[in-house]
């Protein structure tokens, strides 16, 4: 069953939790049914009956069930449940986090597991704590209450489906026309294509094959891909004037090429895997290719959208009348092409490109704008 809950207004003390006032406007009334508006505050810690053996269950990005055992005695009294959520600190913790978001939650007492949701202030992928209090409202506004249960941490899912197809319909809508293009390419250094170089994790010095890695943490923090699908990056984006690769790169000055069939054919699925921007008025939209029955094949199915290869507005293959390939990219995004599976070098050329290395195009670990209209969804960034 959902709860019905009100956030305490943002800035109140915690140093005193005997009197905490909390606001609601009139238009948060209307998007969180059955809210209270009244002022009210707490009283002294009382003798009803405190939470034990705190349960989190049915987690998702933007919502969890959660449940707990309690004595007998005083439940009667009982008329709602304080809950105090709160992101665990990291080193990395997020340093723009404001200190007044309100973390402390009002709930009706209903039946338990009792669900929240609410994604103006749970975000996923993130580890969090809570703990919580019942109380029992007084006729002069005051609430009495127990002490706070033990805290208990748990972490929100990444996207669903769902969410990625709400992500997906809002790329679609601003792909813009599609332009045909041939090749695959890749940058790096020049010591990574070199055979004897053993310092890169994602090349097979011996074999001469490029091996795949795990995805950063780059895009949508939601993201089901990022710290967890093996593969290999590949741009095929072209320039409009010359239909040709750009000479500028944020990887590095060497290029490694292959025909764009060798990766994507009538053997390979299409996945839709992130869409994002960091702060510029440009969009890339990552895609996953995955040759059919493979490892990453098996990761994406059910966790991704998939996308028809021949028709999607993003990037197609299709088979023309005498059985060859040709291909499309959308020409108002930027495509990142993750190929789930092992890439020999002898099956492309590694040249030096004349352009500029543009390090500040470069998306490792590039955090999402969560303020974007364009590529935000509801349920956090």
């Amino acid at each position: 069953m959902m709860s019905s809950f009100s956030e305490l207004k943002p800035g109140a003390s915690h140093k005193n939790p005997g009197r905490v006032h909390k606001q609601i406007s009139e238009s948060e009334s209307a998007v969180l049914p059955g809210t209270e508006s009244a002022d009210s505050g707490l009283g002294d810690v009382d003798d009803l009956p405190v939470p034990q053996q705190i349960r989190i269950s049915n987690i998702t990005c933007d919502s969890f069930k959660i449940s707990w055992d309690m004595d007998s005695r005083g439940t009667e009294r009982i008329t709602h449940y304080f809950i105090d959520l709160d992101k665990k600190e990291h080193k990395n913790s997020n340093k723009f986090k404001h200190k007044d978001v309100p973390t402390k939650l009002v709930a009706k007492a209903v039946p338990l597991p009792m669900t929240v949701r609410g994604h103006w202030f749970l975000s996923p992928r993130t580890e969090y704590t809570v703990a919580v209090q019942t109380a029992a409202k007084q006729p002069d506004g005051e609430y009495a209450v127990s002490q706070w249960s033990e805290r208990v941490e748990f972490c929100t899912a990444d996207y669903s489906t769902v969410h990625l197809n709400q992500l997906l319909q809002k790329a679609e809508a601003i792909a813009g026309r599609m332009l045909p293009f041939t090749v695959f390419y890749r940058n790096q250094q020049q010591d990574y294509f070199q055979q004897a170089s053993p310092s890169y994790r994602s090349r097979d010095a011996q074999c001469r094959r490029m091996l795949p890695s795990v995805k950063d943490n780059s895009g949508s923090h939601g993201s089901p891909i990022s710290g967890k699908l093996e593969g290999l990056f590949f741009s095929c984006n072209t320039e409009f004037n010359t239909g040709n690769p750009p000479q500028d790169s944020p990887y590095g000055p060497y290029r490694f090429q292959i025909r764009a069939d060798i990766l994507f054919n009538q053997n390979t699925n299409i996945y839709f895997g992130d869409f994002y921007c960091m702060y510029t008025s440009y969009h890339y939209v990552i895609l996953v290719l995955a040759p059919d029955g493979s490892k990453g094949d098996a990761f994406c199915k059910g966790r991704l959208p998939a996308l028809d290869r021949s028709n999607n507005r993003f990037l197609s293959c299709t088979e023309e009348d005498d059985g060859s390939l040709s291909f499309h990219h959308a020409q108002d995004v930027i495509l990142e092409v993750i190929y789930t599976e092992p890439v020999d070098l002898s099956s492309g050329t590694v040249t030096q490109i004349s352009g500029h290395q543009l390090m500040s195009q470069s998306t490792v670990n590039a955090k999402k704008d969560p303020s974007c209209k364009i590529c935000n969804i509801s349920v956090g960034r």
